[in-house]
């Protein structure tokens, strides 16, 4: 019947224009991955992270490892496995001409320890460390007896040095030969970009950001295990411990941007970023403890709540034990993204052409077009890193929904985490996907503007600043909104099954009408979670604090230190979005089922007593002692949502 057929092809005409649109955004992350796999291969082919982790000679060996040959450089292509360490020929008389040092340097394995005074000192030294310092054709058994060993080898005497922690140079002890080569390597480390500073102070502090990431970690896992059994008294404990944490580093801040203030010894440009940066870390963290301590002062009546609905959520949870190892899984993908980008950000940072000089030595060359590809791969670490969270908060959406929307509380249904994901793979990745990118869109000006900044910073412009400022500050307010939106569109798309603008559409339908009463009720545990990831940044950053101001040579550490503060937060998120999604899902759940059914015999509720009873007496906190009334009204214009 030609009827039949075209209220069948209007019935699937939405279902066919949401996957077109979807299959749309997954060709274009598709695509977007695929110039990032050239950014990759071309920083792998081009790149060489291991110059400036382990440094190397002006024969164009890195040192510590293996090298192959370099046309036109016949002392290239050694074996340095056991020589670790650059030595500069001339340490005590150094140059600098464009961000090259004069003199020739090797790769040694041992920097000699005590003052060389004759060609006979170095050719004992050689003998008994193994560790030969001049240049590699002139045999050791030369040493006192070829003409030329005076120039092949280094400048005497050759005063005593050590191995410095940065980039493996051997430092001259010699008071009068330190202030020289301190005073080259000064200049050299300021007049380099701030690219190569920050990658820099990353590789030298790469342990302890290691540690400090673990140690986040382990915070995180033990907040999200608290917070599944939680107790007021433990609530209480947590206050204290954030108030306490946030002062304490304040503190330590402000102590540490005095101490270097005053140091006269500062005088490299890190050390002075160090200084500025610490500024505005104790601005910041003092500004963050007085918003916290008067929020917690506001809200200390409501604590009780906050207790009652975590139980309800960790009732939820409780069916669901294995959405507890969501965040896991989440924080290991995102670990192995992490490290493959900084990995590919060194290559990048390295990228050159080898090119011979005279007498056979090496200059690398910075490649052009390298600062777009940088963009182009910083842009993917936005995007990646906010699509896979997006992928962990609409599995723990659809999860929760499948066991809201379930008749048979005591009877969950089989496997919802599995069932969710095969479901978001199957159905909705072009909604994370597309969700994600308003989130990157939303920062890319963020970025461009911080730039801009930086630019005009200089210049000392106020107004601009005033204006940067106010601009940063829209932008921050808007990506947060968006983050709430976007998670209520996930929760949505879960229910519904509808596309990533109708089902934003919904839930901004069902949230605005009833915002008064859902407000009240997503307050008190997105405070808890918030007071919770702050404790985690908090002792993370003052462990960073303690670690980083033992190591203050020649280290961009405010750098490291953002780096572990960010990873910190993006960790206690992870992990404690698991509750913070819950909550906002089953308030959403809640809302639909009050506008979808009535209580009747014909159309009862999904919701359980307990999250009903902690409704009303919340909406009778916040509305005061008001009659009892249906807690939502009844849709005015029709519109029904229906669950899945």
């Amino acid at each position: 019947d030609s009827g039949d057929s075209v209220s069948e092809v209007r019935e699937w005409r939405p279902v066919i224009y949401r996957k077109c649109t979807d299959g749309l955004w997954v060709l274009l992350f598709f695509l977007f991955w695929t110039g990032l796999m050239f950014v990759t291969g071309y920083a792998l082919m081009a790149g060489a992270a291991e110059r400036l982790v382990l440094g190397y000679d002006s024969f164009g060996n890195i040192c510590g490892r293996k090298n192959t040959p370099v046309k036109g450089a016949p002392l290239s292509g050694q074996d340095m496995t056991n020589r670790k360490y650059v030595f500069f020929l001339n340490s005590c008389s150094l140059e600098m001409k464009s961000l090259k040092i004069s003199s020739l340097s090797l790769c040694v394995s041992s920097c000699p320890q005590e003052q060389l005074n004759s060609l006979e000192d170095l050719q004992r030294f050689a003998r008994n460390n193994g560790s030969c310092l001049c240049i590699y054709n002139l045999n050791i058994s030369s040493y006192t007896v070829d003409p030329k060993a005076a120039e092949l080898c280094p400048t005497l005497p050759v005063p005593p040095s050590k191995s410095f922690p940065l980039l493996n140079r051997c430092i001259p002890q010699n008071p009068e030969c330190y202030s020289k080569y301190a005073s080259v390597l000064i200049n050299m480390v300021n007049e380099m970009d701030a690219f190569h500073r920050i990658l820099s102070g990353i590789l030298a502090g790469r342990d302890t950001v290691i540690g400090l990431s673990v140690l986040a970690l382990a915070f995180s896992f033990i907040l999200v295990l608290a917070f599944r059994f939680i107790r007021t008294l433990l609530v209480h404990t947590l206050i204290a411990l954030v108030v306490f944490g946030l002062l304490f580093v304040s503190g330590v801040l402000w102590w540490l941007y005095y101490d270097y203030r005053n140091d006269p010894s500062t005088e490299l440009e890190t050390e002075k970023e160090n200084v500025k940066f610490l500024l505005g870390y104790a601005i910041f963290s003092t500004i963050v403890t007085v918003v916290l301590l008067s929020l917690i002062l506001v809200l200390r009546k409501r604590l009780q709540f906050t207790v009652q609905l975590f139980r309800i959520v960790g009732k939820i949870i409780g069916r669901i034990p294995f959405l507890l190892f969501q965040p896991l899984w989440t924080f290991l993908i995102l670990i192995l993204f992490w490290v493959f980008w900084v990995a590919v950000l060194l290559s990048l940072g390295t990228a050159g052409t080898a090119q011979t000089t005279s007498g056979g030595q090496v200059e690398y060359r910075a490649l052009s077009g390298i600062c777009y590809m940088a963009w182009y791969h910083f842009i993917g670490l936005i995007w990646t890193s906010e699509f896979i969270l997006a992928c962990q908060q609409m599995t723990i959406a659809g999860a929760v929904v499948t066991c809201y929307f379930n008749r048979n509380k005591n009877s969950p249904p089989p496997h919802p985490v599995l069932s969710s994901i095969s479901v978001l793979f199957c159905y909705h990745l072009g909604t994370v996907i597309k969700g994600s990118f308003l989130i990157t869109i939303l920062r890319i000006p963020r970025i461009v503007l911080l730039y801009l900044y930086n630019i005009l910073n200089q210049k000392e412009s106020a107004c601009a600043k005033c204006l940067f400022k106010c601009c940063f500050c829209c932008f921050w307010c808007l990506g947060s909104f968006l983050r709430y939106f976007n998670q209520h569109a996930y929760t949505a798309t879960a229910i519904n099954g509808t596309n990533f603008c109708t089902s934003a559409k919904d839930a901004v339908f069902i949230l605005a009408k009833n915002s008064a009463k859902l407000a009240s009720i997503s307050c008190f545990g997105d405070f808890i979670l918030l007071l919770g990831k702050v404790f985690v940044v908090c002792f993370t950053v003052f462990g960073g604090l303690m670690a980083f101001n033992y190591h203050r040579e020649l280290q961009a550490w405010v750098v490291p230190l953002l780096l572990i503060g960010f990873f910190a937060y993006v960790m206690s998120h992870s992990f404690l979005s698991v509750f913070e999604v819950t909550a906002d899902a089953m308030v959403l759940c809640f809302a639909i089922d009050m506008e979808t059914n009535d209580g009747s015999a014909e159309k009862p509720y999904f919701v359980d007593q307990e999250l009903l009873t902690f409704v009303s007496q919340s909406n009778k906190l916040t509305e005061g002692q008001n009659p009892r009334r249906r807690p939502f009204q009844d849709n005015e214009d029709g519109t029904e949502l229906q669950p899945m």
